[in-house]
């Protein structure tokens, strides 16, 4: 049912993760506050729209769309997406709403917010901030392309596509740099599960 040769998959699985300890790390150093002012720079009207509209990618219908695709042209990979979706959207939510309903976003948990730069009319939302679920999303689904795609085109666009996305909840102001990390852990934990319940499922499934 799936490639036998998953190399590109288990590369992506690290970088992601190497990519969300370093994140993680330099918060831990640096304070959470402070990596978010170093990296939520103002960029003008060009980063402004870029990061804008970017985000959009790890919205609920680019999923919709991906799911839709993905039973016309891979329908083998159909019930491993679908399991996918559900399963980083049951972690990312639970934990924001659960665990950490009360964790403050940028705009409500740094004191100056004149030091904060802010997209004109994109509404910045002040709770629920970990982890980032547009972070868990993007990861998610590039973790599965590299599934359906096993090359280092995929690996290395999809890597730098989900950092730009993830990166766009920091220039918008909606979440810290831990936030992020948080999601690409969400992100990873949801694949590895729906792969494991797969393996469960069907005996060719040889991933794992």
């Amino acid at each position: 049912m799936f490639n036998k040769d998953v190399e590109t998959f288990y590369k992506a699985s690290i970088i992601s993760l190497f990519a969300a300890i370093i994140i993680a790390g330099f918060s831990f150093m640096m304070g959470k506050e402070n990596l978010f002012l170093l990296l939520n720079i103002n960029l003008g009207t060009i980063g402004d729209f870029v990061f804008n509209y970017i985000t959009y990618l790890a919205d609920g219908v680019v999923w919709a769309i991906f799911i839709i695709v993905v039973f016309i042209k891979r329908k083998r990979y159909l019930i491993l997406s679908i399991t996918t979706l559900l399963i980083s959207t049951i972690i990312s939510q639970g934990i924001k709403r659960y665990v950490f309903p009360v964790a403050l976003r940028p705009t409500a948990g740094i004191k100056d917010i004149s030091k904060i730069h802010t997209i004109p009319n994109v509404l910045v939302h002040e709770v629920g901030s970990f982890p980032s679920g547009h972070t868990t999303q993007i990861f998610a689904m590039f973790l599965l392309l590299c599934i359906f795609f096993n090359n280092k085109k995929m690996l290395w666009l999809g890597f730098i596509v989900a950092l730009l996305v993830a990166y766009s909840r920091v220039y918008q102001a909606q979440h810290f740099p831990i936030d992020v990390a948080g999601g690409i852990v969400a992100a990873l934990i949801s694949v590895w599960l729906s792969m494991l319940i797969h393996n469960k499922r069907v005996k060719s499934f040889t991933i794992l």
